[in-house]
């Protein structure tokens, strides 16, 4: 079965080209596209859509309004990639608390885009730039900082979790570790039921506003 996507951008071009480079996949298939957040409830329950590609600056529901929406209202929600122009755009950061899985630029390359969605969808790594690693830090607060104390990762698990902040896939970790695949979905696993995250970009936004780890 084909890797099936929904574009929602306000600017007709840019979902032209996106439409472009993924439909060019022979594992990808572009379901629907949508001009703006709003329309995103109705489709996403219509199309069944595995990743939603979606634009954080938008004029009637904006990215983390409709990234909200999506996870609240679905019991199993797809995969949400925000696009945008800029890499330390606040917008981005919002949408990433708000639940979205990964981040991805409009001037990225083919390529890039299309590893994006292929990332996105198998869920085990993470698209999180230094930008928004710094962003991350400069929200640090006490709460953060007292979660992650009565988290009381094992020191395996915090070690996951310092590689998980890297970006790595559950495969590169368990290269790093030395250990089996399993192994490391199970830390991974202990590590976001400790934090109370939902997934492994929640995760790594607590580590970083916690102070567990620095974005330099």
């Amino acid at each position: 079965m084909p890797l099936t996507v929904l574009l929602v951008d306000d600017e007709p071009l840019v979902r032209a080209g996106l439409r472009a480079v993924l439909s060019a996949q022979p594992d990808i298939e572009v379901v629907g596209e949508a001009a703006d957040g709003a329309a995103v409830i109705p489709l996403v329950r219509q199309l069944r859509p595995d990743v939603v590609a979606m634009d954080v600056r938008m004029p009637l529901l904006d990215g983390i309004e409709a990234t909200r929406a999506v996870l609240r209202s679905m019991s199993e929600p797809p995969k949400i990639l925000v696009i945008t122009t800029f890499e330390n755009d606040e917008y981005v950061y919002g949408a990433l608390r708000a639940g979205a899985d990964g981040f991805l630029l409009k001037r990225s390359r083919p390529a890039e885009i299309v590893n994006a969605v292929r990332l996105v969808a198998e869920g085990d790594s993470l698209l999180f730039p230094a930008a928004v690693r710094r962003l991350a830090a400069e929200y640090g607060n006490t709460s953060a900082r007292e979660a992650m104390d009565r988290a009381a990762l094992t020191e395996r698990e915090a070690d996951v979790l310092r590689l998980m902040t890297r970006g790595l896939s559950n495969s590169e970790i368990a290269g790093h570790l030395v250990v089996g695949t399993e192994t490391v979905k199970s830390h991974v696993s202990a590590v976001l039921a400790k934090l109370g995250a939902r997934d492994r970009t929640q995760a790594v936004i607590a580590a970083y506003e916690s102070g567990f780890v620095s974005p330099g």
